[in-house]
């Protein structure tokens, strides 16, 4: 078998609200969304680039609950730009939490974190460097040793 595409799916606490707010914040567009008769959307589809993500409000009854319900999440998802610090600029002005602004990192990219205002943590990034993965190792036993 061959895996053809892989689609972040996540669960939000309002599925309207995060389409706009991730419209505004990464110029993501929506594709579609299906909405249940009572106001709750199921399902709905977003263009991130050439990439999918998909999103649906909360369902209880079926133990899917958002980030914002939990409280945390274990999952990063990583935005590649061509301006991180752009980015991170923009999502913060829409409403995204600042965790870490854009710094240069060991592995060749620039990049910060943002918390959106439906819990989930987004790593926003750009390569200021192509570094081999001896190169990369290399530098992240060094971050060890000085601390």
């Amino acid at each position: 078998m061959k895996i053809a595409e892989l689609f972040p799916y996540l669960c939000v606490s309002d599925t309207a609200a995060a389409i706009d707010f991730y419209g505004r914040a990464f110029g993501a567009t929506e594709k579609f969304r299906l909405t249940e008769p009572s106001g709750r959307i199921g399902h709905a589809e977003m263009d991130f680039g050439p990439m999918t993500l998909m999103l649906c409000d909360e369902f209880p009854e079926y133990d899917l609950r958002s980030a914002s319900t939990i409280g945390a999440t274990p999952v990063t998802l990583h935005l590649h730009v061509d301006d991180a610090d752009k980015m991170v600029e923009s999502a913060v002005r829409a409403g995204a939490t600042l965790e870490q602004a854009p710094t240069d990192a060991f592995y060749g990219e620039r990049s910060g974190v943002v918390r959106c205002p439906f819990g989930h943590r987004w790593l926003i990034g750009h390569s200021i460097e192509d570094v081999s993965v001896g190169e990369m190792q290399r530098r992240y036993t060094a971050l060890f040793k000085n601390n």
